[in-house]
């Protein structure tokens, strides 16, 4: 996969945390989160990923590189995952086709449902592929919005959801594959009038919408693989998750 580059986003505080660490520092399994997500994503971009750093962007680096060879991005200011992605692009080869973004936090992610995401986008000759997960309980989380066709239309962020759009339980896993060139126009159209005053990297679901860009939901059934680190408790729980999976394949 030559022409595929992976975007990982770890430059945020994780101030609910309630520690020092940055995020994507705190350990499963014995080692950082940011470890795990770069494993899944090597066999899909081993050559091309980016890890967007900013919140003791140092520290990340520095733990990052004891074993991995990636490039770095710098965002300046959290403002967002669409500026994330923005300050990651301009060192992402010419060469490439499709981007994929991939979160810091999420370390149970596995390399197949990631090459499942890019073999998907592919074949649907997509722009944007949105990787979605069925949940019980949505809250927190953005909530996939389509019309009856299944057409994507856009993906609504909690705080900016009504009432109707916070009982859809299909939501948004954070992770996307995007032809190079879609992404690279629609992060220009992406605007901050929103509550939180971000730029939202699901905004692009709406431009592709009013461009008539194909965008294209691939729904998987295992919310663990997908599940955030935001807090010590989701941490625990993700440590648990880690040792079954892993007890399961011995």
């Amino acid at each position: 996969m030559n022409n595929i580059a992976v975007i990982i986003l770890a430059a945020g505080k994780g101030s609910r945390m309630k520690s020092d660490l940055a995020k994507v520092l705190h350990k499963v399994a014995g080692k950082s989160m940011i470890h795990h997500v770069i494993e899944a994503a090597l066999p899909v971009a081993s050559g091309h990923i980016h890890v967007v750093v900013g919140h003791q962007a140092e520290q990340v680096r520095k733990d990052v590189l004891k074993k991995h060879n990636v490039y770095f991005a710098l965002q300046k200011e959290l403002l967002g995952t669409g500026d994330a992605v923005r300050a990651a692009l301009p060192g992402v080869d010419a060469c490439i086709q499709h981007v994929v973004v991939l979160c810091g936090d999420v370390p149970l992610i596995r390399t197949q449902t990631i090459a499942d995401l890019v073999s998907a986008h592919q074949n649907l000759k997509a722009d944007l592929t949105v990787l979605a997960v069925k949940v019980n309980d949505p809250t927190g989380y953005g909530r996939i919005i389509q019309d009856n066709n299944g057409k994507l239309l856009a993906i609504r962020e909690e705080a900016d959801a009504t009432d109707l759009e916070k009982q859809i339980c299909i939501v948004n896993s954070g992770i996307f594959c995007f032809e190079k060139q879609f992404l690279e126009f629609g992060l220009e159209q992406i605007k901050n009038n929103n509550s939180q005053a971000e730029y939202y990297l699901t905004d692009l679901v709406e431009i592709a919408a009013r461009n008539r860009a194909k965008a294209f939901v691939q729904i998987i059934q295992d919310a663990e693989q997908v599940m955030g680190v935001n807090n010590i408790a989701q941490l625990s729980r993700i440590n648990t998750a880690f040792h079954k999976i892993s007890n399961e394949l011995s």
